[in-house]
Order: structure tokens, then sequence, then C-alpha cells
């Protein structure tokens, strides 16, 4: 029976290729006219320096032109994509197909309930449902979020809270993409969805103990910047009342929880180098709120309760940051005592909280490990994997009292999964595995963790997976993708959707360049502010690395990446043009030194300490030296698919469209350059999960159909 499922996916395999031989040249199946954008001459001028901007004009969203433009740019992606259609049906049907559409999500205890999240056949949302005090419980379903979204194009439920007394739901609805968010009450015994008039919300909201108090997010309408806490009585008939301000523009976000253990409220402010707690005990729901510790620059610290003591994970002098403790009432630095010294090869990342143990999240050489020790005894162990590369994650544990940790472990060939471990007898249970339909086996998968030498030494992580069986002679497609920024680890996670260009003959790769933490907080650190270009450098040492072992060639390799990613793909094809058959980048920040001297634009002033400051003139010109957009010069370009959000709040829509615009009028070669927007979503794309696959297949077929081309043009 194996034999014969072999057979008939090689047999599929030998369709696709003649399918793509037959529609090789894209272009020269359209009709529709490539827009060309208007050019109206925009002088900026700083530090002595003018730079002349001739899409400028597309910054203005209400501008009609600017939509008719845009909508210029689907239909012509429509045309030239055309030859592709059938492939794009079959890439939906095969990633749907390998889709267990009736899923649900593993169940997890919170004061008496079972909650988990589950799907029906056909649908695009969740329904968010729990069983009282056993999994054999009758059903209550509390959010039907299919039946929400029937009048909306997009919708996204943020977050939700139940009230102490499990007869309240909070939740927050974003209907347009752009993150602003209305929040909605629902009593959970009769029904009745309570209209708070609550709207421009970030997301966040958090019960107190009286079961009427909630507190939550605001952000400005303008810049969308988190900035205001505001606390909320059901039936008094009242506005909300602010109950923090956060005045530093830098201090971009800011977010309201409540601890684990129930007791405290707790606003936290943050900036890429800095942030600050305040708490407030949750019984004392009109009461003020207290700092826990000024805030310092350069000094980061998460806090976590445990009876009358906190914990801290903080970097003060610590890079990898450590583990403190400190008494409830003395929460001040000078409080402080080691629990956990730094080590300067080990990232500790993140704790989690029982009454009987302490759980540490660690990073070594790229991969995560759990320690976990018994608070009674003073006991410790680790929870060690054993793939080459995977990625594990403390889960959800909202209980105290518990012996059990639920973490969450994946890999490039294996799907996700939930375990439960029980930290007293060191048994582990696999709760829930990902079902992948269609006959997926990871034995036919293989996965591999390169060290690629970059030109000043330093060795870049890269993780390959591909079908078992491949031929190191060059004549793989291969699909490379970066991100780079911000400190965000780029692990390796299974993916269903990537099967179907692995099974076609690509290999994908991930670049773990620096900017991430892979590798540790000096990780990031060397590829940030003035050191940015390290970023840029080490994703096409790996490229050239790949090439020059084997896995693919020039004509064949193909890059990816989204937003910062967006901005490494720009960055990288400036510079090495030549590298790459194609690219895809989603919503990407391009327009870099534009933006980050705009400060009414979402995000600019508080990432002034990832980017710096181009108002300073030592990072204006250091940001202008590889700014994608500004350093689009004549030349060829390779194949580029470009997707950008309408309602996008985190990368504006324009900075795509002016990227495309400007690469058309200095491409002199016959790549593409094609550009999607998504008119109805935002930064994340479509809401829906099948809406998604659409867009998916859409990226995978410009891929494979690149990849034939290539392949017929040898022949």
């Amino acid at each position: 029976m194996m034999t014969a499922k072999l057979f008939f996916k090689n047999l599929l395999l030998i369709y696709f290729t003649a399918l793509m031989f037959s529609c090789s040249n894209l272009q020269q199946k359209n009709t529709t006219p490539m827009p060309v954008a208007q050019k109206i001459e925009k002088k900026l001028e700083l530090h002595g320096h003018t730079r002349i901007d001739p899409y400028y004009w597309m910054n203005e969203r209400k501008n009609p032109a600017v939509i008719e433009y845009l909508e210029a740019e689907n239909a012509y992606l429509e045309s030239v994509m055309e030859p592709t259609k059938t492939l794009q049906k079959k890439l939906y049907k095969e990633m749907k197909g390998r889709m267990k559409e009736d899923d649900q999500s593993a169940p997890f205890l919170s004061n008496g309930y079972y909650y988990y999240t589950r799907f029906v056949k056909g649908s695009e949302y969740p329904i968010y449902c729990r069983k009282k005090g056993s999994l054999n419980a009758t059903e209550e379903v509390m959010l039907d979020v299919n039946e929400l979204a029937k009048n909306y194009t997009y919708f996204n439920v943020g977050e939700y809270d139940v009230s102490p007394n499990n007869q309240l739901l909070a939740f927050t609805v974003d209907t347009v993409g752009r993150r602003q968010y209305t929040i909605l009450v629902k009593n959970l015994e009769s029904g009745e969805v309570i209209e708070t008039g609550l709207q421009f919300a970030g997301g966040d909201v958090v019960w107190a103990a009286d079961n009427r108090t909630f507190f939550y997010t605001s952000i400005d309408p303008g810049t969308l910047r988190y900035d205001r806490i505001y606390r909320y009585t059901l039936g008094l008939n009242l506005s909300a009342e602010e109950v923090y301000y956060e005045a530093d523009e830098t201090f971009y976000y800011i977010n309201v929880s409540r601890s684990k253990d129930s007791r405290f409220i707790m606003i936290r402010a943050n900036s890429t180098l800095s942030n600050e707690t305040w708490i407030l005990e949750a019984t004392n729901p009109t009461g003020k709120f207290r700092v826990f510790q000024p805030r310092q620059s350069n000094l980061l610290y998460h806090v976590t309760p445990y009876r009358d003591q906190f914990y801290l994970l903080t970097n003060w002098n610590a890079q990898n940051f450590r583990l403190m403790r400190t008494e409830n009432n003395n929460t001040t630095q000078g409080n402080w005592t080691e629990v956990v010294a730094h080590r300067h090869d080990v990232l500790l990342e993140n704790i989690e909280v029982f009454n009987n143990y302490l759980v540490l999240q660690e990073r070594m050489r790229g991969l995560r490990q759990f320690r976990i020790q018994n608070l009674q005894n003073e006991n410790q162990h680790y929870l060690e994997f054993h793939e080459e590369a995977y990625t594990a994650s403390i889960g959800i544990n909202a209980e105290m009292d518990s012996q059990i940790l639920r973490y969450n472990y994946t890999s490039l060939t294996t799907p996700s999964s939930t375990y439960d471990y029980n930290m007293d007898t060191r048994e582990r249970q696999l709760i829930k595995q990902q079902e992948v339909l269609g006959g997926f086996d990871p034995a036919h998968y293989e996965t591999r963790r390169l060290f690629a030498a970059a030109r000043d030494g330093v060795e870049v992580p890269i993780t390959l997976v591909y079908r078992k069986g491949i031929k190191k002679d060059g004549n793989n497609p291969l699909f490379i993708n970066g991100y780079g920024s911000y400190g965000a680890s780029t692990d390796p996670r299974f993916n269903s959707n990537s099967l179907s260009l692995i099974n076609r003959g690509f290999i994908y790769a991930i670049a773990h360049v620096r900017g991430g933490q892979e590798l540790g907080r000096q990780w990031y650190e060397e590829g940030k502010l003035l050191k940015k270009k390290n970023t840029f450098n080490d994703f096409i040492d790996c490229a050239e690395y790949l090439i020059a072992q084997g896995y693919t060639r020039p004509d064949k390799l193909f890059a990816g990446g989204g937003s910062a990613g967006g901005l490494l793909m720009g960055a990288v094809v400036n510079m090495r043009p030549d590298l790459f058959k194609g690219v895809i980048a989603a919503v990407p920040f391009v327009d870099v030194v534009t933006t980050m001297l705009d400060t009414s634009i979402p995000l600019t002033t508080a990432e002034y300490d990832e980017w710096g400051n181009p108002n300073q003139k030592e990072y204006y010109d250091y940001m202008l030296s590889y700014s994608p957009y500004d350093n689009v010069v004549q030349g060829k370009y390779p194949n580029f698919l470009i997707t950008a959000g309408l309602h996008d709040s985190q990368v504006q829509y324009f900075e795509p469209a002016k990227w495309v615009a400007k690469l058309r009028e200095n491409n002199s070669g016959d790549g593409m350059i094609l550009l999607y927007t998504n008119m109805e979503a935002g930064h994340g794309g479509a809401s829906g999960r099948f809406k998604r696959l659409k867009e998916i297949a859409r990226e995978y077929a410009f891929l494979i159909s690149l990849g034939e081309r290539s392949k017929s043009n040898k022949r």
C-alpha cells in the first residue's frame, strides 16, 4: 500500500511539472498593462542632504488616486498570475486537505473549568468553549466567532478574560485589521452581550476580583501608540476612568494583566531597552497602582509573584538575564537578591512558577531546554530534547497548585505537540499533536542544523528541511527565510503548508541571522542600530554557503521575509541582486529613513532604540546607507512578489507600494515585480483560516512557476 501511495505521488509531481512548463513564462500570458505610478517630486531635506521621493504622494490614504493605483496593481498581479490559477487551486486544495477542519486545542484547567478552542468543518473562525470540572461535562460555548463575524470581511478576537466568579466574559474585537479594538462583555449564564461603548482599545482586558471591574489598554487613535490604562465598572453608568498614562513616546507598548496567582493587577510599560511595572491588589480595584521598580535606562525586568515574594527576570548587570527575588513590600532594585546567576553562553528567556516548582526556559546555542527546580528541597533537573533542531516553549499553566508542566514542542518535521510533564515522577504525556491529513509521514523528511561562517568569522545557524534522498548537486530549488530584528528568534516550527513546496523538490531553510536572539542577547545587539548591516551580511553569507555546499544555485534560490524581514529582503537584494531568482517580501518595512522621521506613524518613536533616530546625523547616514527604498538603483532585479495591507498599523501600505513603483522604474532586467494589497486587512493578512490559505497558495505558485522556468531555461 505504501509503494502504491508513493507511485501516485510521483505521478502527481510529473503532472505538476508538465503543467508548469505549459505556463512557464507568466509575462507572455499577461493582457493587463503594467501600472505606471505618477511621479510628483517631493524634496526631503535634513542634515544638509536632499532626497527626492517621486512617490511620496502615495502616503495620502484618502486620495482616490492612491486606491485606484493599488487596485490597478492588484488587477495586474491577477493578470500576470493567471497562468498559475489552476496551480493555485491545487495548492489551496492540498493545504486545506492536510488540515483537520474539525480540530480542537488541548484543554487547560483554570479556576474550575477546562477551556479549549475548536473549529467545525468549513468554518473560518474558532469557537471558544469550556466545561465545568471535567472533560466529560456539558460543553458551554462562550464565543462562536463565526457567528460574530458574519457581516464582516475581516474579524479578529484580540483577547478575552473570564471573571473570577466564572459568570462574565470580557472580550475585544477588531473588524478592520488595524488593531483598534472594541470591548464587549457577555453574561455566560444568560447569553446576553453587553455593548460597553469602549473603543480604541489595545486588545487586552482583565477582571479585578470584584467581578464587575475590569482594566484595559487604550491606544492613541492617530499614532496607535498604546498609551493609557483605563478602569471600567459594569452597572454604574460611569465612563471609563484613566488610571495610567504613558507620557514617554519611546514607550510604545503598555499592557495590563492579572498575575497567575490572581493576587495582582499588573501594568507593564515597555520600550526597547527599558521597562517598568506597576501593581495593584486585585481585591482593591479602586485603589492606586504602585511602581515596582522605577524605570532606568537599559534596565529590563519581568515580575512574577510567588507567595510573599516576587521572582524577577532581569538584565541588571546580566546581558543574558539572571533570576532575582525580592519581598512583596520591598520591591525596588536595592532589595533584589540573586537566585540564578548570569551565564554568558545561556540566555534565560522565561520562567513558570508553581507552588512547589520553578521552571526556567533557557536557550543555549540556539536551542531551548527546561530547567526544573523543586522549591521545597532545591533539587533540580533538565527536561531535554534530542532532535537536531526544534522549538520547545512553556505552555498554558494556569494553576499554581500543580505538579504538571504543560509545554509545547515542534520541529520542521514534527507537527505541533502539547505535552504534560509530571515534575514529581518525571514522566511526560502527549496530550495532543497536530493531525496532518493526506498521508504525511515524518520519516520521509529530514531536518538539519548547519552553521555558516559569516564574513567576519561568526558562525550563523541555518535550519533546513527537505525530502530524504535529495542530491547536493546544485539542482534543488531552495526557499530561505529570515527576520533578524527586535531580538525575535525565528525558531523552527512545523508548517504543513510548506509541504506543498518540499514535496515538489524545494528545500526550506531558515537563516538565524543576527538581530534575533537565537544565540543570546549579544546576537540581538550585534544586529541593530549601527550594526544592522550584520543582519544583511549574515543572510547573504548563509545563502552563499548553501550554494557552496551544493544545496542549490542562484537561478534556483528564492528568499522570503515579512515586516522587518521584508526590510532584510530589500537590503540583501540591493546588495546582491544576482544571488536570487525570486523574492517574497510580505508587508515590508523598506522606507526606513522617511518612516523613522515621521513621528505621526505608529511605532516610530518607540523604535529609536532599534534602528536609531535619524534626526541625529550619525544614524541618518547609516540608515540611508541600507534603506531599501533609498538604495534602489538602475540594474537587473530578480522577480518580486510584494504584499501590503491597506489597514496595516505596523508597516503602512504605502511603503511596499512606493517600493514597487521605484523598483519597476529602475529595473533593467526581465524580472517580474508584482504587488498585492489586501484591501480589507492589515499586517497579518486575511483573518479567516481558509482565506489565508489562498494568499499562501498565490505565493507558492509564484515560487513554483519561477522554479520551473529556471529548470526549463536550462534545457
